[in-house]
């Protein structure tokens, strides 16, 4: 059924609030229509969101949608009612229309005028007839001042609206501004451009209310009914609703590579810790091997160390280089987590989407999944040349080729030393850090299982149990009688103290670390000097350095025993009688401008 202009009036799709024809309808949830762009211009900056015409409140602002199939028929009676004769009111031919209704009103009304409500009110019988249209202000009788718009009509009469709604919009119903818009070509009463939270468009100065699927873009209703009148737009926050689940997706997807380079990591330290023990072993068996030859392979065991020890130092070099580089590469996901997670929560959603795609595609990183340390010793083609210049070496030497080089001197220890091991991890102790008697400058982790000294001094209370000259922090776990094992890891450190120390120790000023002082503990100096702080101090030489200590504490006998777990070779007991508690000790030393950074590790023991 087409439409036909006997049955529909213009009256019948007119907006109420700007007297003309329907653009772009919408309708809201008390079932009146109006346009998009005059019931948001009435609704902004109002506290509580009412219709113009049934006065029905809204708590919330409704999230209004154009009804496009009103639309159309209003697009079709727009066109069919531009062209041909109309009718007036009583039947007769008024010719051709060369204009409508509201052109006559933008040719009557004066340009645009920026005065508010109250100074309009305050408008002079003289000014009002300087404005030809505009009628003087009238007070009803609760008091509520009025405009009135007379504007000419087809037979030159004046008239205001169609609607008994829209004869006087007061100043309750509307306590905003007054303005006229020459693009909508229209008289309308508006609320403030924008309230505090929504940014104005640069245009038109109307709220940003709407998102434009089509162009990617944020816009006001005045921008879509200009230029994006058949465009797919939705509200801002809708589309940040939408948005906001890509968010988390992204999200989770910078997590999971963050994770994956942390596990690279760990492989690779693991993978130098693996080489570091290979050498060490290696080397051990090497001396023990060619102790007895004579000067003739002196030369050959000393060309066979060095190109170990190169080997290392470029796996080391390596390694060194890769964490760096995925140290690296961890930052900048990390400030990119933190700028996802600061939009998430933030409030602007204008701002939110535009700086979400650029958040959200993940930085140029370097693919980890196939790279790996080269743990290749190269000693290789220096057995085989040792092999052809010493014949009666040759089969042991082939041995080494096909089975490795264990050293007879680690075997007898590992014997020795295993069955008391055993015995030890038994008394396993579950050690943990006393934040409260750490040094200023230590850092310890959130499960109190590492330490680490920092570059500067953090803001603690100076309580009478806290170490201020010396950078140490003792256990929480007292020990006052039985047997007691644990485990610290001490790869990668320079320098370091581990042991025990008694409960009334000196924690003040400069201290002596000895047995006397309530002091029992290993020290590392330069990555290669042990010794141990008795009166005289005790050096010690270890052919294998140690990546991890084991402290035994035997109360009863008075015995704090030391071992090299990997090796599984004890190193050192002291003897003394306890008359107290004892605490387990822990010092990582200064950090030595990062040489020394690495953190003392308490681990678990695990059982055999």
């Amino acid at each position: 059924m087409s439409l036909n202009g006997s049955f529909l009036t213009e009256e019948q799709f007119t907006c109420s609030i700007c007297l003309d024809v329907f653009t772009n309808p919408s309708s809201i949830p008390c079932g009146h229509t109006f346009c998009m762009a005059c019931i948001t211009r009435y609704w902004d900056g109002s506290q509580v969101c009412q219709c113009p015409l049934c006065k029905k409140t809204f708590q919330k602002r409704p999230d209004i949608q154009i009804n496009r199939t009103l639309r159309e028929i209003t697009d079709q009676f727009k066109s069919m009612k531009g062209g041909g004769s109309v009718k007036d009111k009583k039947g007769k031919m008024m010719g051709h229309k060369n204009h409508n209704f509201m052109a006559e009103l933008k040719m009557k009304l004066p340009k645009p005028l920026a005065k508010d409500v109250a100074a309009l009110t305050g408008t002079t019988q003289s000014q009002a007839h300087s404005f030809p249209g505009l009628s003087t202000s009238t007070l009803h009788p609760t008091g509520t001042t009025t405009m009135a718009l007379s504007v000419p009509n087809h037979r030159g009469s004046s008239s205001l609206n169609h609607s008994p709604e829209n004869q006087h919009l007061n100043h309750h119903h509307f306590p905003h501004m007054m303005s006229y818009s020459s693009s909508r070509r229209r008289f309308t009463l508006s609320g403030a451009a924008s309230s505090e939270n929504v940014p104005l468009c640069e245009i038109h100065n109307r709220g940003i209310l709407l998102y434009c699927k089509s162009d990617q873009v944020c816009i006001c209703p005045e921008c879509e009914i200009e230029d994006h009148n058949d465009h797919d737009t939705v509200t801002v926050e809708a589309e940040w609703m939408e948005t906001k689940m890509l968010l988390r997706d992204s999200e989770q997807d910078i997590q999971d590579m963050i994770s994956e380079r942390r596990r690279k990591m760990e492989q690779i330290r693991e993978s130098v810790t693996e080489l570091e023990m290979a050498v060490e072993r290696e080397t051990s068996g090497t001396v023990c091997l060619f102790s007895a030859l004579a000067s003739a392979i002196e030369r050959s065991q000393a060309e066979l160390i060095e190109v170990m020890d190169n080997s290392r130092r470029s796996a080391e070099h390596q390694a060194d280089a890769m964490i760096h580089q995925l140290e690296k590469e961890i930052e900048e996901l990390q400030r990119r987590e933190a700028a996802l997670a600061e939009l998430a929560q933030s409030e602007d959603h204008v701002h939110c989407v535009k700086t979400f795609p650029s958040l959200s595609t993940p930085p140029v990183t370097k693919n980890w999944t196939g790279v790996s340390l080269n743990t290749d010793l190269g000693t290789a083609a220096i057995y085989r040349s040792l092999a052809a210049t010493v014949e009666k070496f040759q089969r042991d030497l082939r041995n080494i080729l096909e089975h490795g080089f264990p050293s007879p001197i680690l075997e007898a220890s590992l014997a020795q030393t295993k069955p008391r091991e055993r015995k030890m991890q038994d008394f396993a102790l579950n050690v943990t850090l006393d934040s409260n008697t750490a040094h200023p400058r230590l850092v310890l982790s959130e499960d109190l299982k590492s330490v680490w000294c920092g570059d500067r001094h953090h803001h603690v209370p100076d309580t009478p149990e806290r170490f201020d000259r010396v950078v140490c922090v003792l256990g929480r776990e007292a020990i006052s009688h039985g047997k007691h094992y644990w485990e610290v890891e001490v790869n990668g450190k320079t320098d370091w103290d581990l042991g025990v120390a008694r409960q009334s120790v000196n924690r003040k000023g400069k201290i002596d670390y000895t047995p006397n002082n309530g002091f029992w503990f290993l020290s590392l100096r330069d990555k290669q000097k042990y010794a141990f702080r008795s009166e005289p101090c005790t050096d010690v030489e270890m052919n294998l350095r140690p990546h991890k200590i084991g402290i035994f504490v035997d109360y009863e006998k008075g015995e704090v025993s030391f071992y090299n777990v990997d090796a599984k070779v004890h190193i050192y007991t002291f003897h003394d009688i306890f008359t107290e508690n004892l605490f387990p000790f822990f010092s990582p030393c200064t950090n030595k401008s990062g040489k020394n950074e690495m953190p003392l590790i308490i681990t678990p023991v695990h059982m055999e």
